[in-house]
């Protein structure tokens, strides 16, 4: 006989969050369906799927590739084994971007690296108006974030295949947004948690992991519009470092901010004299 959702969720050795996720996933229904339906019966194949996922999970695998989905900013996207997890400490970085990105006009936006399109498409969700470009090196991310666009139906999102801003076309920015990798090569934190799963291409990054951000921030000034922002995420610990990267550029109104836990994890700057500024 088969298991019920209660025995299930007692029986597969995981934390009830990451159980109930799972389970949702095998039997093609969401949590609150689990909640109301305790005494359910799984049918053979959601109980070999769910076990089998289990067993995946208990070995580290990522919860959001085991079901494929992740929700960001109110946004279920897709993920794969090709794309960084987005993580909920990103959505301060949305959220300081929407405060200096006006509604009532058409802007320009450029996400580097944008991996599953996250930011990208929290960004075109919100601001209907604006323009966005979303680049990333790997065209396997591209795909899963060209999938969650279309999914999605956003049609004020573009893709392109480059190295920061090798492929870029010209013009000026109103915004440049990032979540680059930038952790060290060696870092023993990645080992820990999601991380041995992700791809290295989306978290290392050489210089001690400052090598992309330090790209990033350089090439950008010369492409925002006068008055336009970049806002990059960082390391727990770059701060200062990256703070630095944007006075040494010639950034103004520098903003350092926290994410939800109070750990420094974005720094912005705006454009300000125009001399060095693309035409």
């Amino acid at each position: 006989m088969t298991p019920t959702v209660a025995q299930a969720l007692a029986q597969c050795g995981l934390v009830p969050s990451d159980a109930r996720a799972i389970l949702a996933h095998a039997v093609g229904k969401n949590r609150a369906w689990l909640a109301a339906h305790p005494e359910e019966r799984l049918t053979r194949s959601q109980a070999e799927s769910f076990f089998a996922f289990a067993k995946r999970r208990r070995g580290g695998e990522p919860v959001a590739y085991l079901t494929g989905t992740r929700e960001f900013w109110g946004l279920s996207l897709a993920v794969t084994a090709a794309v960084l997890i987005p993580r909920p400490e990103t959505e301060a970085l949305v959220e300081f971007a929407l405060s200096v990105l006006p509604e009532d006009r058409t802007t320009r936006v450029l996400d580097l690296g944008t991996g599953s399109g996250a930011i990208a498409l929290a960004l075109a969700h919100e601001r209907p108006r604006a323009q966005v470009l979303a680049t990333d090196y790997s065209r396997a991310a591209l795909e899963v974030a060209q999938e969650n666009a279309q999914r999605l139906a956003f049609s004020n999102v573009c893709f392109l295949v480059s190295d920061w801003y090798t492929c870029v076309p010209g013009g000026a920015w109103d915004l440049i947004v990032s979540n680059p990798p930038y952790v060290a090569p060696g870092d023993p934190h990645l080992s820990e948690g999601d991380l041995p799963f992700e791809p290295a291409i989306a978290l290392t990054a050489d210089d001690a992991g400052l090598a992309a951000l330090r790209a990033i921030v350089t090439g950008a000034y010369p492409r925002l519009a006068l008055g336009g922002w970049l806002i990059v995420e960082h390391g727990f610990d770059q701060s200062v470092a990256v703070q630095a990267l944007f006075q040494s550029t010639g950034f103004e109104k520098l903003t350092p901010l926290r994410d939800l836990a109070g750990i420094p994890r974005i720094v912005a700057g705006r454009a300000g004299a125009p001399s060095g500024h693309a035409v």
